[in-house]
């Protein structure tokens, strides 16, 4: 008797049905999808195409929102990962509708449209709100520190940097020896080790950058970085933290790039343009020392203690490096070398806020490696996006853990905003108090914690907020970042947690159904 197969008969004239809708099963992530996005308000896609229909014929936006969202939510970042999925996967042509868009479009679009793109997350968590899923009286917020598209081994000093600048200009042994005359030529030139000298320098660069751009391609000549502000430095505020002479560099560094995010530029793509960001980024860095030390020394020699008895005494002046001391990425300069579970990364802390079913109310990311500075933050941008789409009801208590640990963040949250604070103020390795920590808020919230159900109720932040950064790394393995810069960064978490949301309310309706 001969054996008995299914047919495989490639020969065939069909492999797919001719109906779209019998190419994946009811319920599949794909239609979810492209109904999620049927009720988005995707105006400001349309807005930014000409609405004469002239024109080389666009991708509809709805069409690739649809496939960056599914896309996202099944792990595929990737413009060429997506681009071939949509010769591959049936998913992707169900949802391109056999539309097979090349990765340079995909790029081009999440680029065109990285704001837009950002608040997708917004229009997420309103179809859970409208769900049910959304419960915010009881949130946890925690961070994770995700590599970026920059190694380790990117950072430089101003000295490496601007050696590497010269090495793009010169061109000939010629031009090498009128720069250095009879030098060896691994000196720097005299010129950059003032400040005067320098500034004259990045402006010499930025020139003949953007005459080289103007005439290759006039509409990309960049923007010259724009300098920080003037920094003002709060005297009562830095003094009770009692950190000395480094809590003025601290507080400077806090005020710039608070400016820097303010000021948010995208990281440009050629080398030469990104060597020159990063320079500048050190110049500044390097003004910021030098006014948080002008600052200390002229509060410790005009200043007053607490009870009105001048200091009158001045301390040993510091003394300003000839160059910039610090190291900046040259592949991602918005990035920060910052410790993780597994060793150091060059990176970004990813932050988010969760409730008790582990529905993102916020998702922001910071390039500061503690999470001490993120706690009134990440609550102000969770109640804003909780109004946003419509969700009446206010978190009541919030979990974090000993890295949140703000004096001034409690006042904040607590008195303006009402929110009670549940943090330990002692890490889980240290069995005695830190030396000062004693008496005060510090006992008042070890003795909430050690009550049965303040140890209950904190004991619910590691079961709501640690699953989701482990689904996303362990489960999605998505580990790191591939865009660069903190807007195109911001822009690609943000989409990673809003289809996090978008695939929890997906088996939310599965299970109703």
């Amino acid at each position: 008797m001969a054996q008995n197969f299914i047919g495989c008969d490639r020969d065939q004239s069909f492999l797919l049905p001719p109906d779209v809708r019998d190419w994946l099963p009811e319920g599949h992530l794909a239609w979810f999808v492209l109904d999620a996005v049927a009720g988005m308000d995707l105006s400001g896609f349309y807005g930014s195409y000409r609405a004469d229909g002239v024109g080389r014929r666009a991708y509809d936006p709805a069409m690739m929102v649809a496939l960056l969202l599914y896309g996202y939510s099944r792990g595929v970042r990737s413009a060429r990962a997506i681009e071939r999925a949509c010769w591959e996967d049936v998913a992707f042509k169900t949802i391109a509708m056999m539309e097979t868009p090349d990765h340079a479009t995909v790029a081009r679009f999440v680029e065109r449209h990285e704001l837009a793109l950002a608040e997708l997350f917004s229009q997420v968590l309103g179809l859970c709100a409208k769900a049910g899923l959304v419960r915010p009286e009881l949130v946890a917020i925690d961070g994770t520190k995700m590599a970026g598209n920059a190694s380790r081994e990117s950072n430089r000093d101003f000295s490496e940097i601007a050696r590497q600048i010269i090495e793009e200009a010169i061109a000939t042994d010629a031009a090498e020896d009128e720069l250095y005359g009879d030098a060896r030529g691994d000196e720097l030139p005299e010129e950059l080790r003032t400040r005067e000298g320098r500034a004259e320098f990045l402006r010499k660069v930025r020139e003949r950058q953007a005459a080289d751009k103007a005439q290759d391609e006039p509409e990309l000549i960049p923007e010259p970085a724009e300098q920080p502000d003037g920094f003002e430095f709060d005297v009562k505020r830095i003094v009770a933290r009692g950190q000395g002479r480094d809590g003025w560099t601290r507080e400077g560094r806090r005020q710039l790039e608070r400016q820097r995010w303010e000021q948010r530029q995208p990281i440009p793509r050629g080398r030469e343009e990104r060597l020159l960001l990063a320079a500048e980024r050190l110049e500044q860095q390097r003004d910021m020392k030098l006014a948080a030390q002008r600052a200390y020394e002229d509060y410790r020699e005009n200043g007053r203690t607490t009870d009105g008895r001048r200091l009158g005494r001045r301390p040993s002046p510091w003394t300003a490096p000839v160059l910039p001391d610090d190291l900046v990425s040259i592949s991602d300069p918005d990035s920060q070398r910052m410790k993780a579970n597994l060793g150091y990364v060059q990176g970004y802390n990813a932050q988010a806020v969760v409730d008790e079913g582990q529905i993102v109310l916020a998702a922001e990311i910071t390039n500061n490696p503690t999470d001490f500075s993120n706690l009134d933050p990440m609550i102000t941008t969770a109640l804003a996006e909780l109004e946003r789409v419509g969700v009446t009801q206010r978190p009541r208590v919030a979990l974090a853990d000993a890295g949140y640990w703000n004096e001034q963040h409690f006042d904040e949250v607590i008195a303006n905003k009402h929110i009670e604070v549940l943090i330990p103020p002692d890490r889980g390795g240290r069995s005695e108090p830190r030396p000062g920590w004693t008496g005060g808020r510090y006992a008042w919230m070890r003795a909430v914690l050690a009550a049965e159900h303040g140890k209950l109720l904190y004991r619910r932040r590691i079961q709501m907020i640690e699953p989701v950064f482990a689904h996303t790394k362990h489960n999605r393995l998505i580990t790191r970042f591939h865009r660069r810069g903190r807007i195109a960064v911001r822009t690609e978490w943000r989409l990673l947690m809003a289809t996090h949301n978008l695939t929890k309310l997906h088996r939310h309706q599965l299970a109703a159904a």
